[in-house]
This record gives structure tokens, sequence and C-alpha cells, in this order.
């Protein structure tokens, strides 16, 4: 039997996954991390912990598919994409909790950028202006965690995504990442594929503490046990892979702690015009880059999360579909979880999350209907906007991540977009991703082409809704967004 692995470092949990050479899962393990909020807008996660993670759920898959890690043909590595950590290569140890691509501390610095700045990273990096990329999260350890500077002045820094944390160790010293992961810091040069020595010196970080760029599908290293390290790609991008959407004008969303829709625009970089982001999609091997437009929603799995754990009004995310389905519709809720401001279409970090239309009649049943509800609307903002840029109108769109298990969500998905909504039979298409890009890398499959044939769907939803009543209730969505702005001073 061929085995490959993927190790899916998220937001919120670590998962090991193992499929066969026909892409089906054989065992899998997840454990979630803390979330850690040390002020508000500031959002961090250990580092140990995540390392500690990560070796507990590869041991727990391997130990379910009754294999020993010799009997892999490679380990493909994905991850929470703009989430900045700094290490020390002498001692192995964080010098400081990871900043995570939600933390907002850095907002004030970016917005004080001028015009001309701002325009260079715009046109350099394909991204927008906001705290979310890597380059200030990098930027504030060095100027706020002393250990962090002292490191850098002594040379044994080490500054990156997760995906370089996870490969340093799990190699044993290999310090690398990937043009999708690299792509998001907004230090990478989106047509040289290299860091940018204007970026660079705009943000104040030193080369020396930046891991090399390589291909997604590429052998990194190997792991103690001599098995390839053969993939490290970013989670959205993984999804990508995972759903082979590897033609121009493919597109998938991807439902997890935020929502990502991608749409794969080729080998040709296409600068948005309604507030998009451009970003390296995948790269395997000496092939091109391909290239990639992505509309990015903060706050949708993670606003479940908030009910269960701040508003305790449910007790696990998964009682969310039962408590929406008891009432027909949200009663005239409508709720916006702009928790870190809003991202695409908006980048407003000024925006805070609002609960309007409330009455005496409103239930808990309403509030969770209508945070389902926001991860459409979001989705079908930023899925509009893509739409406008790529002049290509979706008549389907394919979804997976944890959350497209709720049945009820992706209808309502359905009937807010007016087009059918497509679930794949591996809904964790971002580890199948890795899964790919690493098997390709070592020859278990051939190519891309190769791997095309074994997506397989599992359910179809379409639109019952009228479309007068849905131009009706998506008004009172847009005035419900108007309502975040302008919180934030």
């Amino acid at each position: 039997m061929t085995y490959i692995g993927a190790l899916d470092q998220g937001t919120s949990s670590t998962r090991f996954m193992i499929f066969d050479a026909d892409a089906r899962v054989i065992a899998s393990h997840q454990l979630e991390h803390k979330q850690i909020f040390p002020s508000p807008g500031w959002v961090e996660h250990d580092g140990a912990e995540i390392w500690s993670r990560t070796q507990e759920v590869i041991a727990g898959a391997l130990d379910k598919a009754g294999i020993k890690a010799g009997a892999l043909s490679a380990i493909g590595i994905t991850n929470q994409r703009e989430t900045t950590i700094a290490w020390d290569v002498k001692t192995g140890k964080p010098l400081h909790n990871a900043l995570v691509w939600q933390d907002t501390r850095t907002a004030e610095f970016m917005d004080n950028l001028s015009t001309v700045e701002k325009e260079l990273i715009i046109s350099r990096t394909g991204l927008a202006i906001a705290p979310y990329f890597s380059a200030s999260k990098m930027k504030w350890l060095i100027d706020n965690v002393p250990a962090v500077r002292n490191a850098v002045k002594a040379g044994t820094a080490r500054i990156g995504t997760i995906d370089s944390w996870i490969l340093w160790n799990l190699s044993g010293g290999t310090f690398a990442t990937d043009v999708t992961n690299a792509s998001r810091t907004a230090l990478m040069n989106l047509e040289t594929l290299d860091w940018d020595s204007d970026l660079l010196a705009l943000f104040a970080i030193p080369r020396s503490v930046l891991a090399d760029i390589k291909p997604t599908s590429h052998v990194y290293a190997k792991t103690v046990d001599g098995v390839a390290i053969a993939a490290l790609v970013g989670d959205q991008q993984g999804a990508m892979i995972g759903q082979t959407c590897f033609d121009v004008g493919d597109s998938k969303t991807t439902y997890g702690t935020g929502n990502f829709a991608l749409l794969n625009t080729g080998t040709e970089i296409i600068r948005s015009q309604h507030g998009l982001l451009t970003t390296v999609c995948y790269k395997f091997g000496d092939a091109p880059a391909v290239y990639a437009l992505e509309g990015s929603v903060a706050v949708t799995g993670s606003a479940i999360q908030w009910l269960r754990d701040q508003l305790v009004i449910i007790t696990s995310s998964s009682e969310i579909e039962a408590l929406a389905s008891s009432v027909d519709d949200n009663g005239g809720v409508y709720f916006v979880p702009a928790f870190s401001g809003l991202f695409a279409p908006y980048w407003r970090s000024d925006a805070r999350g609002v609960i309007v239309g409330l009455s005496r009649a409103s239930t808990k049943a309403h509030l969770a209907r209508a945070a389902l509800e926001a991860i459409a609307y979001q989705t079908r903002d930023v899925l509009d906007a893509m739409s406008a840029d790529s002049k290509v109108a979706l008549k389907s769109m394919r979804v997976d991540g944890g959350a497209t298990a709720n049945n009820l969500l992706m209808q309502i998905q359905s009937d807010v977009m007016g087009i059918e909504i497509i679930r794949p039979e591996v809904i964790e298409t971002t580890a199948l991703g890795a899964a790919y890009a690493a098997g390709i890398a070592v020859g278990v499959w051939k190519s891309p082409d190769d791997v095309r044939n074994k997506w397989r769907e599992n359910h179809r939803w379409s639109s019952t809704l009228d479309p007068n009543l849905r131009a009706e209730k998506y008004a009172q969505w847009m005035k419900a967004v108007q309502r975040t702005l302008n919180w934030i001073e």
C-alpha cells in the first residue's frame, strides 16, 4: 500500500491525515490548541504547544492506521498562513507567542504608512494594506520583544510563518518556506518570487531572519524516520489543489475559522479592482507559478465558536444546525461578526461586530440562524467581487472545510447566492491538497492532471429562495454591514 501523510496546522486545531494512492482517507487525528487574547484585538498561539500537538496528532493517526511512520511515502505540510512566529536556533524555543493572522495590533502602523509606501506594498505583493499580513507582525516582534531583538542582533533569530516552524522542528533544522506562504507576508515580490529588498527596508526586517523560498511541491528535507517532507502550502492554496482547481477560472470556497474563496488565474497576475487579493496559487517543481485572486472573510466558523464559548448558547459547534433549524427564518435579526474588522472586499479595520434587528420576540435560535446567514452573506460579498474582477458569472461553487458538514448552512449559501453549491467526498481538502503536492513531488502521482480524476462529488444544493426575497434580504444585510463601520477611531 502507498500512504501519504498531510499535517494540517490550522487556526484552532492541528490535524494529521493519512491518504492512500486513490486519495481516500485511511486515518485522521486532530487536537485543538489554546487561543490567547492578551488585549482586545490581539490573538496569539503558543508555538511550543503547536509543535507538541503536531507530534501528538502524527502519532495518533499512525496508531489508528496501524502503520509506522516509515511506511509513509511522503508528508505534506499545510498551515494557517499569515500567523507569524520567532524562535532561536540555539535553544529551539519560541521567543514569543505566535501572532495570529486575526491579530490587529499593527493596524495603526499600517494606517500611518505614506501613500507611496502603501502603493509599493500593493504593487509588489498584490495584497491589501491591513494588519492581516505577516510583515507588520514581524516588525512588531522585533520592535517590542527584547528577546527577539537580541536574537536578531546575535544572528540566532528565525522569523517565519507556521509552515517554516513545523518544517524546522520536523526535519531537525531545515529552514524554508514555499511561494504560497511567502506571498502572504507582504515581503515577497509576486513577479520575482523572492523577498523584495524595498519591502524589507520598509518594514526594517533583515533578510537573514527569513527562510529560503521554494516551490510548493518540492522535497524539502527528511524526518528523523527518513520520510520525505515534500510539500509546504498555505491552507487555502492547499484546498485549491485538493479541489483540483488546476484550470483558469476554477474556484473554491473553504469554510473554516474564516472563509476563503480563490479563483485560478493561471500564470497571469491579475490585479483586483474590487478589493480582492492577488496571491500565488501553487508552484509544482520547476513549472511556472500559477496565481489566484482571493477573497478572505475573517470570522465565519469562529463566530460559531463565539456563540459556544462566549455567549454559551450552544455547548458544541455541531448544535448550531439544529438550533438554527428550529425557526423558519432569522426573525429580522442580522449578525455581522466584524470582531477584528472586515476583510475582503471592504478592508475596514475600524469595523466591529454588530447584532441588529432585535425585537422582544428574538430568541437564541434567531441569533444562531443569523450567524449561519452571516457566513453565507460574507461569502457572497467576496464572490460578487470575484465575478466583477474576472468578468465570469459563477453558476456553481465547490466548497470544503469543516462547516460544509452543516447541511442547513449549505442550503442557506445556495439561497443567498442563487447558484449550485457542490461538496466533495473529502471535505478536508486543505490536507488532501498537501498530500497531492507531496505525492507529486515524490512520484506517487505523475502530475496535477494525474490527481484530477480522483475528485468525487458528495452532494449539491440548489436555491429554493424567490429572487425578489433574496434581493430584499441581501439589502438588509448591506444595511447591517454599514452599521459596523467607523466604530474604532
